[in-house]
């Protein structure tokens, strides 16, 4: 979702809100970096829902999507540019992409010295876009103070602020995942083994029920030979 950034590079506001021609409206005028002609960006991907060429060539951008507000508002956003000279490269309908160069300041209509014209209202796109308000003057529809619909970021030139304070983008770093500390080496899980130091010297125990061999017939040379066995008898060879 989108935060609205201020439309111009160089911030240098020559006329405040609520003072002059901009009695009872909150429309501000820029006049960019000098005195020529500088180019103003799209401040939310938008769309051109109007553009009035018999007064000072007033273009109406609605944003595409709801944005954010600096107070933390979620709604759609309108603005109205006014003074370019030429708006030949504009339509009804054409969609423009946040930071596209589509305006310029200008002196088109009842302006003296190159600026552009701006006011940011509220919500979609209404009625004829603006009205008459009651100092005679024509402002946008649902007109809200720009500082509270504009953003700035290090993008941003600050010139002359007329003393108006815009909520700034900060870049949020985002923190490192946890990583599991995988330097120490697993320890081996081997079979325990025996310090021949340490071991004891066993002696197998004697046999004690193993009868004594007795001599009972020696053979003479290799030959068969048969033995007669009563029950109960054993015989034992060596």
């Amino acid at each position: 979702m989108e935060k609205p950034l201020y439309p111009s590079p160089y911030m240098r506001i020559t006329q405040g809100y609520m003072t002059g021609t901009h009695s009872d409206s909150y429309a501000i005028d820029d006049a960019g970096s000098d005195s020529g002609i500088d180019y103003i960006v799209a401040p939310f991907t938008g769309m051109v829902k109007k553009i009035y060429q018999s007064d000072a060539n007033e273009v109406w951008l609605e944003s595409l999507e709801p944005v954010i507000y600096p107070d933390g508002t979620v709604d759609y956003m309108t603005m109205l540019f006014a003074h370019d000279n030429d708006v030949s490269n504009l339509f009804v309908g054409k969609v423009i992409a946040k930071g596209e160069r589509f305006y310029e300041e200008g002196t088109k209509g009842n302006a003296s010295g190159n600026h552009v014209h701006m006011e940011c209202g509220k919500g979609k796109f209404t009625g004829s876009g603006w009205h008459q308000n009651k100092s005679g003057y024509w402002s946008i529809n649902n007109g809200k103070n720009p500082t509270e619909c504009l953003w700035i970021d290090d993008s941003i030139t600050i010139l002359d602020s007329h003393g108006y304070t815009f909520k700034k983008i900060v870049e949020e770093i985002p923190s490192p995942p946890d990583i599991e500390d995988n330097t120490k080496e697993e320890e081996e899980t081997l079979p325990p083994t025996e310090d021949d130091s340490n071991r004891e010297e066993t002696t197998p125990e004697p046999e004690t029920n193993k009868p004594t061999p007795r001599l009972i017939f020696t053979c003479q040379k290799d030959d068969t030979y048969a033995i007669e066995l009563k029950k109960g008898q054993k015989l034992y060879l060596s």
